[in-house]
């Protein structure tokens, strides 16, 4: 039992040192909070699509990854124009700021619910580095356990849900900052700036 406690306080601590981190999908779901716009939508799509990685490295998927490089290859450029789009989409937002008006309904800010869903899948599956982190990584980490490495995989998931929950849900106390337009420009330079050079990187090394 304690082999097994071990084994999932290491996997929580493993998942949150790849997560929390400034990338594509940490501010897509940031926004997405702020707007309080689909965010159960959302946070349930990264929390199970990080759960259904996690699974996949620990029972051997990553050797699998390792042998066709050139899989990562394509979802790289992929995932670079994606970026690149959404990124410049975002500078175009920041030229037409808007605001947070309070007296609207959650959920009625503007943006359906099958393109946030369409988006946050893109984040998340189309990052060739969540191959190589989450399932790779991860996998590789959690062959270490032996038979306790399922307690490892349950460690990682549970911090990825705590992860996104948070975030999402979290991110809705920072409604009065960005109240003002302003704020809203400054968020989505930082958005667009993130965005494209996280394309232009990965098309660098695609």
């Amino acid at each position: 039992m304690d082999a097994d406690i071990a084994a999932a306080a290491a996997g929580l601590g493993t998942g949150l040192s790849l997560i929390v981190a400034i990338g594509a999908q940490n501010a897509f779901v940031l926004r997405q909070g702020i707007r309080r716009q689909h965010v159960p939508a959302i946070v349930g799509i990264c929390a199970l699509s990080d759960a259904a990685l996690i699974v996949l490295g620990v029972a051997g998927l990553g050797a699998l990854v390792q042998s066709f490089p050139g899989v990562i290859t394509g979802v790289t450029w992929i995932g670079a124009t994606f970026l690149v789009g959404y990124g410049l989409l975002a500078a175009r937002r920041a030229l037409r700021p808007g605001r947070l008006v309070e007296s609207a309904a959650p959920d009625a800010t503007g943006g359906s619910l099958s393109s946030s869903v369409l988006s946050c899948l893109g984040f998340t599956w189309l990052n060739p580095h969540v191959y190589l982190d989450t399932v790779l990584l991860l996998g590789t980490v959690a062959a270490g356990y032996g038979s306790a490495r399922w307690m490892f995989a349950l460690g990682a998931a549970a911090g990825s849900m705590l992860w996104f929950s948070g975030l999402g849900f979290g991110a809705r106390l920072l409604r009065p900052v960005f109240a003002r337009p302003g704020a809203w420009r400054t968020l989505d330079l930082l958005i667009a700036a993130t965005m494209l050079a996280m394309g232009a990187g990965l098309a660098l090394r695609g």
